[in-house]
């Protein structure tokens, strides 16, 4: 007996509807908009029912306080635990108890074409959804200080201004990002940040109410290593960071850097570029000696730097 290809299409679009359905019922209560006066805001998401809240950097970028409107209608005041340009993730804390909460789930078993589901609460609009699929995997972003974003989801579910800093959802309900940005120029380009990532930094600004970086002091760019001197002196890299210029009584300046250098490895991890030398620049390496092998004039150098800790951005 065959089965009637409308009635097939119908069944699976009703599965489709419900699944989203569900998510949305699951997630939706803990959806937040964020507010800071009359500088605009954006949406963030209860990770805790105890009151904290994941949000992006440059919706509460300057404020120690804003408020959160909760999903029941509720405005409550927030303090501003901790935020991070880096990564453009900030955590908030609610003064309130027994909370709707969402659950992390684990980026690493994000598959791409898997369904997406949007959430955010902007312009008082509460529970705004869009749904789509996650189109890639490992995309890279700039946040707005510059640094790259890493572990981020490329997907089609639709975002706007306002539904930046809230999740991105699974069928299942389990958040998989934070939204972050879409590129206006494009259609169905639209990115969040692995909850890996998230998961992470909201751990250490909770912690520390900053993510702590290791500073050596040098402005770099990528440059291409000769072909001549990396034969030369055995160099296993075709690139590395031209030391452009080196700030005085710096641990760089102290361990001996000097303009033109070319830094081809860190703590004995390869420097391919300068995304590469800032990933590799973390709180492990605080105060703790580490050897960089430079290439000066044509000829291999090891130098041993102390990191200092960058100011927060």
């Amino acid at each position: 007996m065959s089965v009637d290809p409308q009635l097939q299409d119908a069944e699976l679009l009703d599965a489709y509807s419900h699944a989203v359905i569900h998510a949305v019922e699951l997630v939706g209560p803990a959806v937040v908009n964020v507010q800071r006066g009359n500088r605009g805001g954006g949406s963030g998401v209860v990770f805790t029912p105890d009151g904290l809240v994941v949000t992006n950097h440059h919706v509460v970028d300057g404020a120690e306080r804003v408020e959160v409107i909760l999903a029941d209608g509720r405005t409550l005041r927030a303090d501003v635990i901790g935020r991070d340009a880096g990564t453009d993730l900030a955590v908030l804390r609610v003064d309130a108890t027994a909370l709707p909460f969402a659950a992390f789930g684990d980026s690493r078993r994000v598959r791409v074409g898997q369904v997406a589901i949007a959430l955010g609460n902007p312009y008082g609009f509460q529970h705004s959804v869009t749904s789509g699929v996650v189109s890639a995997l490992g995309r890279s972003l700039r946040s707005r200080s510059g640094r790259r974003i890493d572990d981020v989801i490329q997907t089609d579910a639709a975002l706007n201004p306002g539904n930046s800093g809230g999740p991105l959802v699974t069928t299942r309900g389990e958040v998989i990002g934070i939204n972050t940005a879409m590129i206006r120029q494009a259609q169905g380009l639209c990115f969040a940040i692995g909850v890996n990532t998230a998961r992470f930094v909201a751990s250490r600004l909770i912690r520390d109410g900053r993510i702590r970086r290791a500073l050596i002091g040098v402005g770099g760019q990528n440059v291409d290593v000769p072909r001549a001197a990396a034969r030369t002196s055995q160099l296993a890299v075709s690139s590395g960071v031209l030391v452009t210029s080196v700030e005085a009584r710096s641990p760089a300046a102290v361990a001996g850097f000097k303009k033109g250098d070319i830094i081809l490895s860190f703590a004995q991890h390869l420097v391919a570029g300068v995304d590469d030398l800032h990933r590799l620049l973390t709180e492990e390496h605080i105060g703790i000696g580490a050897p960089v092998v430079v290439l000066r004039g044509g000829e291999r150098r090891t130098l041993t730097v102390v990191p200092a800790e960058a100011k927060q951005d």
